[in-house]
């Protein structure tokens, strides 16, 4: 076993010797050498760099073919005031129905037979009906609705406006609601200025397409019944 070992490393160091000839012999030290001289140059000086200056250029903006042979916009300052709106006031009032006097069914029917009367007097040159007049009518929403058969027979089929005309041929114009059939803004103004209370009976007669003549049969004031049941 000591032998061999012998024997090996007697030719490992014959061989060596053989590859160290050979590289001699090729020169390879001395191109090693010339490679590690080439492979760190020496350092060259940092050449200098100016400073950037920065300037300003007025260059056109892109626009669009369709506005190139167009003159530019020309833009002006304008003032810009916000709007200001005043708060509304909100007051929560309470109506006082104390001193509200309701018609009994005797003397509504006294006033409903009263402008009967008269609308039969009227002949049948202009339509015409009757309507007696309720706490709504008169002192609640002051919304008065019309008969809707009369309605879509008689007058127009949009919102339009038309004319109340008293018994002194005094008018007032108010806002009739096709789709609700009845009469909204200004009939309170009408209601108002003629005093009309529950129970009256007013006679609408149409003497135009939108023209009423109207008639009022007040109601018996000592047949009526105070709230309260005085």
């Amino acid at each position: 076993m000591v032998m061999a070992k012998t024997k090996y490393e007697a030719v490992r160091q014959q061989r060596l010797e053989e590859n160290k000839k050979r590289m001699e012999e090729l020169h390879l030290p001395l191109l090693t050498q010339a490679l590690k001289d080439a492979s760190s140059p020496k350092p060259s000086p940092m050449k200098k760099t100016k400073p950037r200056t920065a300037r300003t250029e007025l260059v056109p903006v892109r626009r669009s073919l369709r506005f190139s042979n167009k003159s530019a916009p020309e833009y002006k300052e304008i003032t810009v005031y916000d709007r200001v709106q005043i708060p509304r006031r909100t007051t929560h009032r309470t109506r006082d129905f104390s001193n509200r006097v309701y018609a009994s069914d005797q003397a509504r029917d006294v006033a409903m037979k009263k402008a009967e009367g008269i609308e039969a007097s009227l002949g049948s040159d202009h339509p015409s009906f009757v309507r007696s007049m309720l706490p709504s009518h008169v002192s609640g929403g002051f919304w008065l609705g019309l008969y809707t058969d009369f309605c879509r027979w008689r007058l127009p089929r949009s919102d339009s406006v038309v004319q109340l005309v008293d018994e002194q041929g005094e008018e007032w114009p108010v806002v009739y609601l096709s789709r609700k059939t009845g009469l909204s803004g200004g009939w309170k103004k009408f209601a108002v200025d003629h005093s009309l209370v529950d129970g009256d009976a007013l006679v609408f007669q149409l003497i135009k397409p939108t023209v009423f003549k109207v008639f009022i049969t007040r109601v018996d004031g000592e047949c009526g019944d105070k709230v309260g049941g005085e």
